[in-house]
Order: structure tokens, then sequence, then C-alpha cells
């Protein structure tokens, strides 16, 4: 199968760089496959799984908003965070989900509703992706 340079950027790391088959990117609008040679575009990413294939194995992480630019050979990930989904903690993830949940019923403030809904994403990227290793 034909490959192309993919390279995931977090805020804080440089989460993968090397050669992939496939990747599938949570977009604003759904999920997005890209394969070599795709058309030449930028999407935004929002906060979800990440699914990349490397040598017949499929990785499975949480991301946060960003955007992806997608070239013939070479896509470019830049996102607020990535993890890998064996490296997130469960039980903390629950617990910034209760507590974004309790500061969005709060209602103090707009600012204080925007990054509580942030959080609340962030935590259910994280829920998600650890969900399904467990079902392995």
């Amino acid at each position: 199968m034909s490959t192309f340079k993919l390279e995931i950027v977090a805020t804080d790391k440089v989460f993968f760089r090397g050669d992939a088959e496939f990747v599938v990117i949570p977009a604003l609008d759904g999920e997005m496959g890209v394969l070599a040679g795709h058309d030449t575009m930028v999407a935004a990413v929002k906060a979800g799984e990440l699914r990349y294939t490397v040598n017949g194995q499929t990785e499975l992480c949480a991301v946060g908003d960003g955007f992806a630019e997608i070239l013939g050979d070479r896509v470019t990930i830049i996102c607020d965070f990535a993890e890998r989904a064996v490296d997130i903690d469960v039980m903390r993830a629950e617990r910034a989900k209760e507590r974004a949940e309790e500061r969005i019923q709060a209602k103090k403030s707009q600012i204080e509703f925007v990054h509580s809904q942030a959080a609340l994403a962030r935590a259910m990227a994280r829920l998600k992706v650890t969900s399904k290793i467990n079902k392995r």
C-alpha cells in the first residue's frame, strides 16, 4: 500500500512523525479518511478520535481541536493535544468530565462556559478512545 508523510503536532510536542498508510481525522463535519495521493485541502479538526495506520497496524489516539493540511504526499495535523489511548488515565478523564459538566451547569460567565465546553470536549475524546481499547 502507498504511504505518505504524516506529522501530528500537539501544542507541547511532536506526537508522531513518519510514514503512514491511512489516517482518519475527526473533522467538524464527520470523520475524514486520507490515503496517499489525496487532493490538497485544509480541514478543521475537532476534539475526538484519530486513527492512523503504520505498517498495517492501526494506532488510536485522542486529539484536541486544530486543523489538518492535506497534500498529496504529506498530511500535517496541528492540534491542542494528542494522547495515545493506552496512555490516558480513565479515572482522571472521568473526573475532568464531571468538573466540566458542573461548571457548564453553573453558568457563571460566557468565558467560563467556553472554557468548560473545551474541557468537556477533551475529556469526552479521551474517554471515547479508551473505551475502544478496553473492548479489545
